[in-house]
């Protein structure tokens, strides 16, 4: 009697333990979605929740104490890599047209939306294109008929695929340039204080390069020479020059990864009296690059460029001027670190030795400039270009203020080319280097010193005659092995 009625509550109490179970459930569950209501994602298993009900009743009333099985849940991404493959802009079809002429008709300031950039452009480069290629620039055949196996001989393309380190190098100093003068053109209007505009463009060009001093950064000075000066002319500190609607304007800047300088410069102008003038630069640059290539003559691209430039004429105040190149000017070749690499292109016939000839694997600045006046210029105004000599001597240096200034100048600009304005930054050129300011001051003595002994080289602006207007056109290109490349080509110019 006592075994049975034992027996009786324990029966008694597992029946009222398993229907209050249920009634909790019940009660937990009220006002939820189940899973079958919910979407499932692709390559999700769906369980049977009534089947995992069903064990855990068997189990608890057969008292096998069976542990409930658990959904494994979905790892979510961390917000790093959710960054990282997020697209970094939106992209868009460009649409603002620069304010000022001398450009193609397919030009727009915002031309780098298309890649998802910003619309004032401040996604560094190479994250713009982390993981994608790199634009290229354009390919031309190299101008001799004699090196057209060159297309599709498989030693020569299997040298140049083993070149590709370098062309990412220049292809991203390429695409840093294109963007910043996208920019550059965009704010250039009369009005602007020149100064103002040096210092827009060159904070631009840091950011976008992401400036980390001779690893990869500005290259030179930009250049904005007004009319008669044709090169060499950026503002000292304090020079309150102001670009107005007649003026013509070369602008010249470049930028350098490793070493490597991507070079380029265009012209602008807001009266349309000076279109010719313009057009004839533009075009003698163009026939400059058709006429390069492996083993062409330095001295034939020089006839062939006077040619097409000395064809065109201009009026100005009721008289035709004809357009000269400017002889004493030339185009070069670049080496690493290197503006002038020691070979120049001229921009006339017979202004070099005939023997001299473009070889595999060299970059060149192919510029020319055209001009109203006399075609011949001259060292004139205030100096702000200097750079160390490439290949400058050691020389003991006297005074402590020159060792000082050569110092900063070895650490922060090596043989690249720096200007007055840069010296007088907090950072003394580059934030990079010199994290905790580097301003140079009272410098001038210790800098005319070293440009006297011949480790500084000074570049003052270059001038033809007052009243007359000069045009400039530039662009980098590199003899491929298989082709040449025009590095900083774009839709511009």
């Amino acid at each position: 009697y006592h075994h049975d009625t034992n027996w009786n509550l324990v029966v008694v109490a597992s029946l009222y333990y398993i229907g209050f179970r249920k009634d909790k459930t019940m009660t937990e569950d009220s006002g939820k979605e189940t899973k079958e209501d919910l979407p499932v994602e692709a390559g999700e298993e769906v369980d049977d929740d009534n089947d995992d009900d069903d064990d855990v009743v068997e189990g608890e009333a057969n008292g096998d104490a069976k542990k409930k099985r658990k959904k494994k849940k979905k790892k979510k991404k961390s917000a790093s890599a959710a960054a990282a493959a997020a697209p970094v802009g939106i992209i868009k079809e460009p649409c603002q047209k620069p304010p000022h002429r001398g450009l193609k008709e397919t030009a727009f300031t915002d031309a780098h939306v298309k890649y998802g950039q910003t619309e004032i452009p401040s996604i560094p480069v190479a994250k713009l294109f982390q993981g994608k290629e790199l634009p290229m620039g354009e390919i031309q055949p190299h101008a001799l008929e004699s090196q057209t196996y060159r297309e599709t001989s498989q030693e020569v393309r299997a040298r140049d695929r083993m070149l590709e380190d370098l062309y990412s190098k220049v292809r991203l100093g390429s695409e840093v340039h294109r963007q910043v003068r996208n920019f550059a053109q965009s704010i250039c209007k009369p009005g602007i204080e020149l100064a103002d505009f040096c210092t827009q463009l060159e904070n631009k060009n840091r950011e976008l390069v992401q400036e980390r001093g001779l690893e990869q950064g500005i290259a030179f000075p930009t250049g904005c020479s007004l009319n008669h000066v044709a090169a060499h002319y950026t503002p000292n500190v304090g020079d309150k020059t102001v670009l107005s609607y007649d003026d013509v304007m070369k602008v010249d800047f470049g930028v350098h990864i490793g070493g490597r300088i991507i070079d380029s410069a265009w012209t602008v102008s807001f009266n349309p009296k000076y279109d010719n003038l313009l057009k004839s630069v533009q075009d003698a640059t163009d026939a400059g690059i058709r006429a390069s290539g492996i083993d062409v003559r330095l001295c034939d691209i020089g006839e062939e460029i006077q040619e097409v430039m000395e064809s065109y004429e201009v009026e100005l105040n009721g008289k035709m001027e004809r357009i000269k190149a400017i002889r004493n000017l030339n185009g070069h070749s670049i080496g690493p670190y290197q503006i002038h690499g020691g070979k120049t292109v001229p921009i006339v016939k017979g202004a070099c030795e005939e023997s001299i000839r473009m070889e595999e694997g060299e970059i060149y600045a192919i510029e020319t400039f055209g001009s109203t006046g006399r075609g011949y210029v001259i060292e004139d105004m205030e100096c702000s270009h200097y750079m160390k000599r490439f290949d400058c001597p050691h020389v003991p240096l006297r005074m402590q203020s020159s060792k000082k200034l050569l110092s900063h100048i070895n650490k922060t600009f090596g043989t690249l080319a720096f200007c007055r304005r840069w010296l007088e930054r907090d950072d003394g050129g580059s934030a990079f280097v010199n994290p905790e300011g580097a301003k140079q001051e009272k410098y001038m003595g210790a800098l005319k010193n070293l440009c006297d002994v011949g480790i500084i080289q000074p570049y003052p602006p270059l001038c033809d005659v007052k009243g007359c207007y000069t045009a400039q056109y530039e662009h980098t290109i590199i003899m491929r092995p298989t082709c040449k490349e025009v590095l900083s080509r774009g839709d511009d110019y």
